[in-house]
């Protein structure tokens, strides 16, 4: 399904203007020319991007702005503000609250477009290392969540934090200093053995993918497919 662009700007010919051509860019256009359209909106639907004018009648686009990143289920999602406002504070305020990007009125639509275009695809990369994939194995790191073929598996936050930093650098060997330090840095006094009984116990959870996990002899551990 085509990626959904939403616009909140009062002008009408610039809504009419952003559906026409992005829908020839192959989006699909929802625009609104008040902020309580667009809240009302955003409670039903997720688009993959939102266009925020900053000069608004009724609110100051940085307060949508600051809205959006603090509402949860509406903060992942990026923003480029359109604005006539050409003051570099504005700019500069507009990112520090989280905008994606910024273009200034009036604006050429292929480039308005190819911004689009950069900005989904920083959202991509970044979604894709948010989630560890390794063999039948799914880790969301977001979620805190890992699943074996679909099916959720019940680790301890200490057995998930030792299986992401093997599955982060997969192949190199960790050696029990190491993930200690990873675990509790210097505050806590273990002894490395400590490391082998969560080795052990997240291997048994983890059933047909405990393979994965391999023990180098002397050194320590590794995640291997």
């Amino acid at each position: 399904m085509p990626q959904l662009i939403a616009a909140l700007d009062d002008e009408a010919d610039i809504l009419e203007l952003l559906k026409v051509n992005l829908r020839q860019a192959g989006f699909r256009f929802e625009g609104f020319q008040d902020a309580d359209g667009l809240y009302r909106y955003l409670q039903r639907e997720k688009p993959d991007l939102i266009l925020l004018d900053l000069m608004l009648p009724d609110i100051d686009g940085l307060d949508v702005c600051r809205h959006l990143r603090k509402s949860e289920g509406l903060a992942h999602i990026p923003v480029i503000m359109l604005t006539a406002r050409g003051d570099e504070s504005d700019k500069v305020l507009g990112l520090e609250l989280g905008a994606d990007d910024y273009l200034t009125k009036p604006f050429s639509v292929k480039e308005l477009i190819a911004r689009i275009h950069a900005v989904l695809r920083r959202k991509g990369q970044k979604e894709l290392v948010r989630q560890i994939v390794l063999g039948p194995l799914r880790m969301d790191l977001d979620k805190h969540e890992i699943t074996r073929g679909g099916t959720k598996i019940d680790l301890t936050a200490t057995e998930f934090k030792i299986l992401q930093l093997l599955a982060s650098r997969r192949g190199r060997v960790f050696t029990r200093d190491q993930i200690l330090d990873h675990l509790w840095g210097h505050e806590k006094a273990v002894v490395d053995r400590t490391v082998d009984v969560h080795i052990r116990n997240l291997r048994e959870k983890l059933g047909s993918a405990a393979s994965l996990v391999k023990n180098v002899r002397g050194v320590g551990y590794k995640v291997e497919e």
